[in-house]
């Protein structure tokens, strides 16, 4: 797991570089945990454009991944290491006892042939997954429920990591990657060990033809638009668009709350995330 980077022959390779992919031990997907992912062009059902700057980009399938681990007490040797084109982290190809193939996020430092389990009481080791309950203070851990049985929804992305930090009552306290100590309950599941290709947040694109491979087109702004195209447009020379910004359909874009009103997600952040985190805006 590193990057490589190249000589810089073309104005697109002088700042480029990509991942050497030397943890992939396969490169073909599991065709029977492949879905149809098709592309919106960021329009809703009546064709109008809802998210911008989408469109385009390589075609792709979905790889179904297993993020509620509830398959307990079943052991699983890790087949494969893969790469997998909807997210930053690598997933890991799980053959079962039983003989059923699932897909898992890959923590660093898993090795094929290495055997993982998942279940209340199992040994606290890298790839098992178990309740909050049962692991250890101090942890590291990926793949979080906020719901029992809902499936990981925290520290999912590249090189994320969370630290298991204390237990009080029915809550556990875990600090996110952001540094937000946040409450969650202890019969949530998270898996042991830190999330693979902690690289990816170093990797330099170089032109903006990789964008567009993602399927992200240019983002300009609203200020370098026409008045009939956006609030901020138009105006005699630079103008900086007379009104606080905002985005094409006039919602502000700087300091408006987001959080729903009957929301009850605040009242479990013990800490809000740190000044300058990664998120941070």
């Amino acid at each position: 797991m590193g990057i490589i980077y190249y000589k810089p022959v073309t104005a697109g390779r002088r700042f480029a570089s990509v991942s050497d992919f030397s943890e992939i031990t396969r490169t073909k997907p599991e065709k029977s945990l492949l879905e149809p992912l098709r592309k919106t062009g960021g329009r809703n059902t009546e064709g109008k454009i809802t998210a911008e700057h989408i469109g385009g980009g390589s075609r792709r399938h979905y790889r179904i991944i297993d993020f509620k681990r509830k398959k307990d007490n079943v052991p699983a040797k890790v087949a494969t290491v893969e790469y997998d084109p909807n997210r930053s982290a690598r997933i890991a190809l799980l053959h079962y006892a039983d003989g059923e193939k699932r897909y898992i996020l890959s923590p660093d430092n898993i090795r094929v042939g290495q055997m993982v389990i998942s279940g209340e009481k199992v040994d606290p080791e890298i790839g098992n997954c178990m309740p909050l309950k049962s692991i250890p203070l101090g942890l590291e851990i990926h793949n979080i429920e906020l719901r029992v049985g809902q499936g990981g929804q925290l520290v999912r992305s590249a090189g994320g990591t969370a630290k298991l930090m204390a237990k009080e009552g029915n809550y556990a306290h875990v600090v996110l990657p952001s540094g937000e100590v946040r409450k969650v309950f202890s019969g949530c599941r998270a898996t042991i060990g830190k999330l693979g290709n902690s690289d990816h947040s170093n990797i330099r694109l170089g032109k903006a033809g990789r964008n567009r491979w993602k399927g992200r087109r240019p983002h300009v702004r609203g200020v370098a638009q026409n008045p009939v195209a956006h609030p901020l447009g138009g105006g005699e020379g630079r103008s900086g668009g007379g009104r606080h910004p905002c985005s094409r359909t006039g919602l502000l874009a700087k300091g408006g709350k987001t959080r729903k009103k009957k929301s009850l997600s605040s009242r479990f952040i013990i800490r809000r995330r740190r000044i300058g985190a990664r998120g941070n805006l």
